[in-house]
């Protein structure tokens, strides 16, 4: 296993082993599972973005909750195109009830299509994100901040480490 997938999985396995709780029994697991997600659309002049995430964590109780998310962004920009896939798992702590902390590695594959003056160069690659966040929750609502640890100024499809998140689970 790479060694940037071990601290995810650290924290999400310390997350639900220190819940204190025991399993759900059985037929009660459905009802602790959320699904959610985002949607995302940008239009500016010469451009368009285009994003959907959908997301399904477990509460282990009211405190802890992990779960995966799928992620596809579609942005074109003039003659330059981006496509962007993968996957994340998130791990979240709410300490207080309206606070919640949270940690999330997230596997992207990048096809981009950059038109130079020569012609089209074709540049892919799979680029990690390690985001840490803090948030105001309201159980179904998160809204917050988010860094991004492993943040590379070249390969991320990010404009900065720093990006607010809204978290929506039902």
């Amino acid at each position: 296993m790479p060694r940037f997938l071990l601290l995810p999985l650290v924290f999400v396995l310390v997350s639900a082993s220190g819940a204190g709780q025991d399993p759900a029994p059985r037929g009660q697991f459905w009802d602790r599972v959320r699904f959610g997600g985002g949607i995302g659309l940008g239009i500016t002049n010469g451009g368009f973005n285009g994003s959907i995430a959908p997301s399904a964590i477990y509460g282990f109780n009211d405190q802890f909750a992990a779960g995966a998310s799928l992620s596809f962004n579609y942005a074109e920009y003039r003659d330059n195109t981006l496509l962007a896939y993968g996957g994340s798992v998130l791990a979240l702590y709410s300490p207080l009830p309206f606070l919640q902390l949270s940690g999330e590695f997230e596997q992207l594959r990048i096809n981009r299509d950059i038109a130079t003056t020569v012609g089209i160069l074709k540049d892919n690659y799979w680029t990690p994100a390690l985001f840490l966040g803090i948030g105001y929750t309201n159980r179904h609502v998160t809204l917050g901040i988010r860094y991004d640890l492993l943040y590379h100024t070249d390969k991320s499809i990010y404009a900065n480490a720093w990006m607010p998140f809204v978290r929506v689970y039902f």
